[in-house]
């Protein structure tokens, strides 16, 4: 059996107890406040994050992980007798995939295997977790990276967004939208589309905002009620979280949810009041690759 270290980003959202729990190596996006540098879920929590945009003048922004650091993770474990599966955060948004990638051009090892999950959040988290259980149940590695590309091919994303205003100074929508959205209480609802955030449907409110979540899931799910996990994420407010599993209790019968707060890699361009939910979709949504 193949030993292997499975590396994967922090766009992807995971508790710390479950990166522990499964043994996963998580590499930090920097985060930039001003002239500051924090790396994301390394010495910067959610919790903190947030904090710091209620006190920050500026808006936070985000930068790459470097090829360096990827290569200086990826050979250390190969030198202690690993082969290194890396899943990443979708290369329509980041160029995280493509610096793993050339970390691995640099090291010249077939021993390393880079996947653009064409995910993100929770959403590519759980991708993740699907693979470190395989693992950990002693697949081989073709059969973990074959099954963890299908995974990601019909992972849907669906998430009204808390912070217009982010998104526009993130390039993501026009500045008349956010200006309208704010004024009319607007929640502006997104999904992503092989692994590219596209705009979905506008509700008015959260009460239709959290319906149209359920009603997506519904039109969209593929046997919600049988699926293994069902994902959601949240910016700083896990009562909206909270609220939003209990209606997917009552109306789908799921029980096994991965709740995560969104951490500062996605909610600089976010910012609070975000909520997704995340599930597999009966046709394929996505197209990830893996190098």
């Amino acid at each position: 059996m193949d030993m292997v270290k499975l590396f994967t980003d922090s766009c992807s959202d995971l508790p710390c107890e479950i990166v522990r729990k499964y043994n996963i190596t998580m590499l930090p996006t920097p985060v930039h406040f001003g002239e500051d540098i924090f790396l994301d879920r390394d010495n910067l929590s959610p919790a903190e994050f947030y904090r710091k945009i209620d006190e920050s003048t500026e808006l936070p922004k985000t930068s790459q992980i470097t090829p360096a650091v990827f290569m200086k993770a990826f050979k250390q474990a190969l030198d202690e007798g690993y082969k290194v599966l890396s899943i990443n955060f979708s290369s329509k948004l980041s160029g995280i995939f493509a610096a793993a990638v050339l970390a691995k051009e640099n090291i010249g090892s077939d021993d390393i295997h880079v996947i653009d999950s064409r995910c993100a959040s929770v959403g590519f988290g759980m991708a993740v977790v699907k693979a470190a259980k395989l693992l950990k149940e002693g697949k081989d590695l073709s059969e973990v990276i074959e099954t963890t590309l299908d995974y990601c091919s019909h992972m849907e994303h669906i998430f009204a967004v808390g912070s217009l205003e982010m998104l526009k100074r993130g390039g993501r929508i026009r500045k008349t939208t956010a200006f309208v959205g704010n004024i009319l209480n607007i929640k502006p609802i997104l999904h992503f589309q092989d692994g590219e955030i596209l705009p979905l449907n506008k509700v008015r409110g959260e009460k239709k905002m959290l319906q149209f979540l359920l009603d997506t899931m519904e039109e969209r799910g593929y046997r919600i009620k049988e699926q293994e996990v069902i994902g959601i994420n949240h910016s700083a407010n896990l009562a909206l979280a909270e609220r939003l599993r209990e209606m997917i209790k009552e109306r789908f019968g799921v029980n096994d949810f991965l709740i995560s707060e969104i951490g500062a890699a996605i909610g600089a361009h976010v910012g609070r009041n975000t909520v997704s939910v995340f599930f597999q979709n009966k046709d394929r949504v996505a197209n990830p690759v893996v190098k």
